[in-house]
């Protein structure tokens, strides 16, 4: 096993439930008919159970598992998903149980070894494995985009957490453990007004870290620049994230 579980998000778990965008219905379309069958999927590193949710409108039963208690209690309620704390190395699963394992943003804090080794485990022959992450956000306005990028890479940037790299660099150097499954280009987009983007801004782990470190909330630095650049606060703008998605079928003989 890795270094032991850091909770990076407890103290911000309900605003990560309310203000983390929603992941594409194609995603999860492209997912389904990509499971060998829809018995049992497995959301590993839910957090507010986003993906979970997505997952069983098409699955049975979704069994969705986090280290954080914290992020669980926020947890989006659905009468096919069973929410269990669990790290992802040691899920408490039975051998080859799951259809289809899905991890949203979440497996660079992993020990992913170790993690690959569970999910060997736990797959069922000619199961699925499906991670995905998402970079820095895209705004439409370029006055508004460059503040958020400034934020990003200068402001809160020398907080990142180093397991950020990878998800910066798309998961470049994660080669899954089984055989390789060829994905769609998926997105992820919202329109939203001045206070969701900062609400979502503040869910990152660098302004989390920024706060505690400084004792001030980042968010205060660009607020008024903000405010200039998007003009009319109540108006929405579009935001975009392309998603980086790795997904690998484990042998079925």
């Amino acid at each position: 096993m890795g270094a032991a579980f850091v909770d990076r998000f407890a103290t911000i778990s309900r605003d990560y439930a309310t203000f983390r965008p929603a992941y594409p219905t194609a995603l999860f379309d492209w997912l389904a008919t990509i499971a060998p069958e829809r018995s049992i999927a497995w959301d590993c590193g839910t957090g507010s159970g986003q993906a979970a949710v997505a997952l069983a409108e098409y699955f049975e039963r979704v069994v969705a598992t986090d280290a954080s208690e914290s992020q669980l209690s926020s947890a989006l309620s659905h009468p096919a998903v069973e929410y269990r704390i669990a790290a992802a190395e040691v899920s408490g699963l039975a051998d080859s149980s799951v259809d289809l394992i899905t991890v949203a943003q979440a497996l660079h804090w992993f020990d992913v070894e170790d993690f690959f080794t569970e999910c060997e485990r736990v797959l069922t022959p000619g199961g699925v494995l499906a991670v995905w992450s998402y970079g820095p956000l895209r705004m439409t306005g370029k006055t508004v985009d460059r503040v958020v990028q400034d934020y990003y890479h200068n402001i809160v940037g020398h907080f990142w957490p180093m397991e950020r790299a990878l998800v910066d660099s798309g998961y470049a150097t994660i080669t899954l453990p089984f055989q390789s499954i060829d994905s769609p280009a998926f997105e992820m987009e919202e329109w939203w007004k001045l206070d969701e983007l900062l609400g979502y801004l503040g869910t990152w782990s660098a302004t989390t870290a920024y706060r505690e470190a400084v004792e001030q909330d980042p968010l205060e630095l660009i607020e008024n620049r903000m405010l200039r650049a998007w003009r009319n606060p109540e108006g929405e703008r579009q935001v975009v994230w392309p998603l980086t998605v790795l997904a690998g079928r484990k042998c079925s003989a």
